[in-house]
């Protein structure tokens, strides 16, 4: 059971909306998100096994509707969103190369987690091979990222021996990369040429 801590802190509202934050932010995009549910589960604010569960259905949730959203309109997406025929174009191949690769390791390549399943949607691969290498790319996903965000507890555990002095600053670090990093990358890509 996660722990209760002081109503004002920033671990008290991870421990109160935690999960919900985690189904919204694997929803769209995730990684941060899914390691800042980690350590938390890591500091006893959230169980982990909630949080992989949580991840895994929201992030399969989330790339079916952008594999069915660029299958029924992917041309009028590819048209109006450049950015989606350079993800088209840097995706093709591969998957022309190593289908089912492509399908499952779309969600591991930034940049790619909204993008990849337009383009598929877009390229036409059959549905049932996209759901089934989305439930299994998100099982490897989910599961990869909040363990990985978990170590990271322990690491900083180690390294540190107590961390109640800093998991407030670890957890507001944790939660900004979240929200900026998806951000810049996409500042980032809309300023290349």
């Amino acid at each position: 059971m996660p722990r209760m801590a002081s109503s004002l802190s920033v671990s008290a509202l991870v421990a109160q909306y935690g999960y919900a934050m985690v189904f919204v932010g694997t929803l769209l995009e995730g990684e941060s998100v899914l390691l800042a549910a980690g350590f938390a589960a890591h500091r006893g604010l959230l169980e982990l096994r909630w949080v992989v569960a949580l991840a895994f259905v929201a992030s399969t949730l989330g790339d079916q509707i952008y594999f069915y959203l660029g299958r029924r309109h992917g041309p009028r997406l590819l048209a109006r969103f450049p950015t989606l025929q350079a993800e088209l174009e840097r995706l093709q191949p591969l998957l022309q190369r190593h289908p089912n690769v492509a399908i499952f390791s779309v969600r591991f390549l930034y940049g790619l987690r909204t993008a990849g399943p337009i383009a598929l949607g877009a390229l036409g691969v059959p549905p049932w091979k996209f759901v089934l290498f989305n439930l299994l790319g998100a099982a490897l996903w989910s599961t990869a990222f909040a363990l990985l965000g978990y170590q990271f507890g322990n690491a900083l555990q180690w390294w540190l021996k107590d961390l109640r002095d800093v998991e407030e600053g670890v957890l507001v670090v944790l939660l900004l990369a979240a929200m900026v990093l998806p951000l810049w990358w996409r500042w980032r890509h809309r300023r290349a040429p």
